[in-house]
């Protein structure tokens, strides 16, 4: 398989490198205006944005996506009329009228002095093996085999092996439905309040985007009708850098704070994929450019998250993965990363 260097310098060694597949998604182009933004991030000016083609030892490439399966980008982030809208709209619904500065203030103080259990990260996935998500429109299988379908997208690619690791855990977050409740939007079951646990993010203490997922729903937020936090930069003030923006809570932030009080082994890239890959609107949209840091930091990790999203979304498939016979080799990873017993 032929690769090449993202154009950016990763922080940490050499063998950190992030590596592209070379090939391009012919089939973007069919994608109507929406689509496009919502499920591909910007490409450099001048360039059509493009989704790397896997090549096996043969040399032929997968079908469709980074997993090889036969779906396509049309068939990812259907907000409209998939099988799962009902379930789907309600969440998005209930994420818009209760995700708000002082609800999301109220589970920092909750959940990040991480008391709560002590447990590995193989007793987490046990713990969430039959966790579903209610605001995927794309699957309705154990969020544990999304997480092993992302990894092993990521291992195929040949990228580095913190990023396999981040592509394993980024979703483990979603295991504060063990300590929350309805009335937080933390249940565990699909049919149940999860919007305090999944679904696209955004910026709390200002605007909400129209780029945001399902638009429509954005005046329903308490916080669009307050003086300063239903401004366009709200609390923020130009230049502050997004590592001083809060956003609507959920697993992301849950696992990037997770990852830094019990010191995982990775770098700020994959930190940033952590904390950031559901904010779409930041990422595909290019809303908050604003906020990002001055030194252009920010738009580089955005650079990475975006990467780190073609196998998020692209390795859904329903080819179900042999958890099993996988798992040796991703518990060699989590020892090297993130061994022994945590704090949640």
């Amino acid at each position: 398989m032929t690769t090449q260097s993202l154009p950016l310098t990763p922080t940490g060694t050499k063998e950190n490198q992030l590596l592209m597949p070379e090939g391009t998604l012919e089939t973007f182009q069919q994608l109507n205006t929406m689509e496009q933004l919502s499920v591909l991030a910007a490409s450099p000016e001048g360039v059509s944005p493009a989704m790397p083609e896997l090549s096996d030892s043969s040399g032929e490439s997968s079908r469709g996506n980074a997993s090889g399966s036969d779906s396509s980008p049309g068939d990812f982030r259907n907000y409209v009329d998939s099988a799962r809208q009902a379930t789907v709209a309600r969440h998005y619904k209930l994420m818009r009228e209760n995700q708000t500065l002082s609800f999301v203030n109220r589970m920092y103080e909750k959940y990040h002095s991480f008391d709560h259990a002590e447990m590995s990260i193989a007793e987490a996935f046990e713990k969430l093996e039959n966790y579903v998500d209610s605001s995927d429109p794309d699957a309705d299988f154990p969020n544990l085999e999304h997480c092993i379908q992302t990894a092993e997208g990521i291992r195929a690619a040949g990228h580095p092996e913190w990023f396999q690791f981040i592509g394993l855990i980024h979703d483990v977050g979603k295991i504060m439905f063990l300590w929350g409740d309805a009335a937080d939007g933390q249940q565990g079951t699909a049919e149940g309040d999860q919007w305090a646990l999944g679904g696209d993010t955004w910026a709390v203490g200002c605007r909400i985007p129209d780029s945001a997922v399902m638009p429509h729903l954005n005046e329903s937020n308490p916080d669009m009708r307050h003086p300063v936090y239903s401004k366009k930069l709200g609390i923020y003030k130009p230049g502050c850098g997004l590592s001083n923006v809060k956003f609507a809570y959920g697993h992301d932030e849950y696992m990037y704070r997770f990852l830094l009080h019990n010191k995982a082994k990775v770098p700020d890239e994959g930190l940033a994929m952590v904390r950031l890959h559901s904010c779409y609107p930041w990422h595909a949209c290019g809303e908050y450019a604003e906020l990002e840091e001055e030194d252009g930091s920010d738009a580089r990790l955005k650079e990475w998250v975006k990467e780190f999203n073609k196998f998020d979304l692209y390795t859904k498939s329903d080819e179900r993965p042999d958890v099993k016979k996988l798992w040796p080799y991703y518990q060699g990873l989590i020892d090297k990363f993130l061994p022994g017993t945590l704090q949640w």
